[in-house]
């Protein structure tokens, strides 16, 4: 059984003042996501992907659809059984500074997993765990604890929150784009640590529009357009077979340090709401056709373990 499992997940927005018109954020998203692996959801601002990982950590409701973690449905749990779901699964976003109270020692973020999961734990006891995962992350305790937010890095800070999950032992963690504020050298630091949680037996959804992050790190990844998946499976496979145009769009665009980039073979700009066809990338696609007008695109196997949402993947 996988350990998280999304079928046709949908979340709407209302626009303009009175919300008459709705925006799908999400439009009928469906994966699933095993034990021990790390799952990179990649695209552009605005494609959907961090109110997918809002969705999982049931920040926002979702429209419609199901969230099952260990073939239960969470999208109707609270109380007790919310409490119980956030041992399990937990979020670790871009800014690490918004994730600490200034005034307050780092180790107090620490202290409240223990304050609100484990409260009859023995202060010493406490101590002992809370160094245990700060070493595990690569830092020396005695040079973290006790010292407040501003006296540490960034890199720093999302170790902190990392090693906060291991007093948890979460199954799942979302990481939205944890490593966008952090400098060259540190990214691959926290890159490396993900992969030893993967070891741990943990799983991770990284959340990107960095392709090379991406790849480096992922055992799958998914690629997201204006709400959809629209090509997903073996990362290997999907980054050097790429079959979906939007997939192989984004592929040409990273421009290659050993050759001049070729600009006429630039992706097709985005018309807005031009032809109302219900493929959402018609407007952008160099191959569409008279099919793509009026039949909606399903999700094809290409090959094994090898996703995409487009009519014409089998020609």
């Amino acid at each position: 059984m996988s350990l998280l499992k999304v079928q046709n997940l949908t979340k709407e927005f209302p626009l303009g003042f009175f919300g008459k018109e709705r925006l799908k954020a999400v439009d009928d998203v469906s994966f699933e996501i095993e034990r021990s692996r790390i799952v990179s959801l990649i695209g552009e601002s605005g494609s959907g992907k961090t109110t997918v990982g809002k969705l999982i950590l049931k920040l926002i409701r979702p429209s419609s659809g199901q969230i099952l973690l260990n073939g239960r449905d969470i999208t109707q749990i609270k109380g007790r059984e919310l409490r119980e779901y956030y041992r399990k699964v937990q979020g670790v976003f871009q800014d690490p500074f918004s994730s600490f109270n200034p005034i307050y020692k780092i180790d107090r973020v620490l202290d409240m997993v223990f304050e609100e999961f484990f409260p009859d734990t023995p202060a010493s006891e406490r101590r002992t765990k809370m160094e245990e995962v700060i070493a595990s992350v690569g830092m020396n305790p005695r040079e973290i604890l006790g010292k407040y937010p501003h006296q540490l890095s960034g890199g720093q800070l999302q170790r902190i929150l990392i090693a906060r999950t291991l007093l948890l032992n979460v199954e799942l963690l979302i990481a939205d784009e944890i490593i966008s504020m952090l400098d060259a050298s540190t990214r691959v630091d926290i890159l490396n640590l993900l992969g030893d949680l993967r070891e741990r037996g943990m799983s991770v959804i990284f959340i990107t529009h960095d392709l090379s992050l991406g790849y480096y790190i992922s055992d799958e990844t998914f690629i997201m357009y204006r709400g959809n998946i629209v090509e997903m499976g073996d990362t290997e496979k999907v980054f050097h077979n790429p079959i979906h145009p939007y997939t192989k769009m984004l592929l040409e665009s990273v421009p290659e340090i050993d050759r001049k980039w070729d600009l006429s073979k630039r992706f097709i700009p985005e018309l807005v709401s031009s032809s109302n066809a219900p493929c959402k990338y018609y407007d952008r696609c160099p191959i569409r056709d008279e099919r793509c007008l009026v039949q909606k695109p399903a999700m094809v196997e290409v090959e094994e373990n090898h996703k995409v949402l487009c009519l014409k993947a089998g020609d």
